[in-house]
């Protein structure tokens, strides 16, 4: 089973890697270039499909991509379930709908969107009914073994990170009380956050890395060494495409020389396309 695999993973020594895909084509480059599991973004799925936010890309739209991306590769995919896309009894729903589609994990977020534009973060004790709920969806789903990522936001909307960082590792700390395997605390920027988070939340931790708040200040062989399960890549496949693409009608817009797509080597060859099948 692949959840058992992910799981197994996810207690190696070293921190599972784990780069984001959007579409069934970003998966299997990312299962090509060697990487053993990967996870979904829902953040570039929606780029990727046109949505204005990330919050147009409704569940149904998000499922059917999530089962290209499983259906094109071998490995474990974690599904990125958003908020849950509702309340405790709507996430039991969404879950069974990710489980039903093969996904290994899911993630699931504290962060919502205020009438006022900001994000901020649910109420602690609402996201811990939303983690019991998934994993009893999950254990009724005969999917026990299905790996329940608890996101937190806390860091990224306090106003000062030092209480932001206490109550992350609060939070995660009462998420994995409540049924999580893993716990996932973004807006980590610099390698003494990673370390206490790492010291202080007693189960698996995930941060991510290669984002512009913390390319320049998080490197992988630093995290390596910090106690982390997972190190998450989010957006760099889509990020790297926008510019790869970018780079490539510039060529034409700015140029208008075929040419200079083989001078910036922009382009693959045959025999990468035949790797994608």
């Amino acid at each position: 089973m692949r959840c058992q695999i992910l799981r197994a993973l996810l207690k190696s020594e070293r921190p599972l890697l784990m780069p984001d895909a959007y579409d069934a084509m970003s998966a299997r480059m990312i299962e090509n270039a060697g990487f053993k599991a990967i996870q979904c973004s829902g953040f570039s799925m929606a780029l990727a499909v046109g949505c204005k936010t990330e919050d147009d890309l409704s569940l149904e739209r998000n499922l059917q991509i999530t089962q290209d991306i499983i259906r094109a590769v071998s490995v474990p995919v974690m599904a990125d379930g958003e908020d849950g896309f509702g309340p405790p009894e709507k996430v039991a729903a969404t879950v069974k709908a990710f489980v039903n589609i093969g996904a290994s994990g899911i993630n699931l977020e504290d962060q919502i969107l205020r009438s006022s534009g900001h994000k901020g973060v649910i109420d602690t004790d609402l996201m811990v009914e939303k983690i019991i709920a998934a994993r009893k969806a999950a254990e009724e789903s005969e999917m026990s073994d299905l790996v329940i990522n608890g996101r937190t936001d806390a860091l990224a909307v306090a106003t000062d990170r030092k209480s932001g960082l206490r109550d992350a590792i609060d939070r995660a700390t009462r998420y994995l009380e409540s049924g999580a395997d893993l716990v996932f605390v973004t807006s980590v920027v610099t390698l003494d956050e990673a370390k206490t988070l790492a010291k202080e939340i007693p189960g698996p931790l995930s941060i991510a890395a290669g984002l512009p708040n913390n390319i320049g200040t998080l490197s992988i062989d630093d995290l390596t060494n910090c106690g982390l399960a997972r190190i998450s890549l989010p957006t760099i496949a889509v990020f790297a495409t926008i510019r790869a693409l970018k780079q490539t009608f510039r060529a034409f817009t700015e140029k208008n020389d075929l040419q200079e797509l083989q001078r910036l080597n922009l382009l693959c060859f045959m025999d990468d396309v035949a790797k994608l099948k």
